[in-house]
């Protein structure tokens, strides 16, 4: 066990990091409410009271805090150091709680012809 403080942490061990698994985190789920992209962005809203809600875990607190101005949903994690899918399913809590708003990449709308993609590496090889 890590001694901070001359004390013994509890829920830390130097060998296998924390003893708190992801899973507990999220309760045993593993998907959120919804899908979210790793380069959707995240934005808390500007009135958000996350201590208002007292059955949130410091990392839904932690990820509301990031999400003060627009942020991935991959720097999230890496920001809290947690895997994607446990960052996903807390975010997930965050939205349904209307703490923070997921802001989804936009699709293509034009996907080129192979027609084109043919032309174009012909274009190249000629050069």
């Amino acid at each position: 066990m890590r001694a901070e403080a001359g004390m013994p942490h509890e829920w830390l061990d130097d060998d296998a990091g924390p003893v708190v698994r992801p899973y507990t985190l999220t309760g045993g789920r593993v998907r959120a409410t919804g899908g979210f992209d790793l380069v959707a962005y995240v934005l808390a809203d500007r009135d958000a009271q996350p201590a208002a809600h007292h059955d949130l875990h410091p990392e839904h607190r932690r990820l509301v805090a990031l999400a003060a101005r627009p942020v991935p949903v991959a720097e999230l994690a890496t920001g809290l150091d947690l895997a994607v899918g446990v960052v996903r399913v807390l975010l997930g809590d965050l939205v349904d709680r209307g703490l923070v708003t997921v802001h989804q990449p936009s699709a293509a709308p034009y996907l080129p012809d192979n027609d084109i993609l043919k032309a174009v590496v012909s274009g190249l090889r000629a050069l």
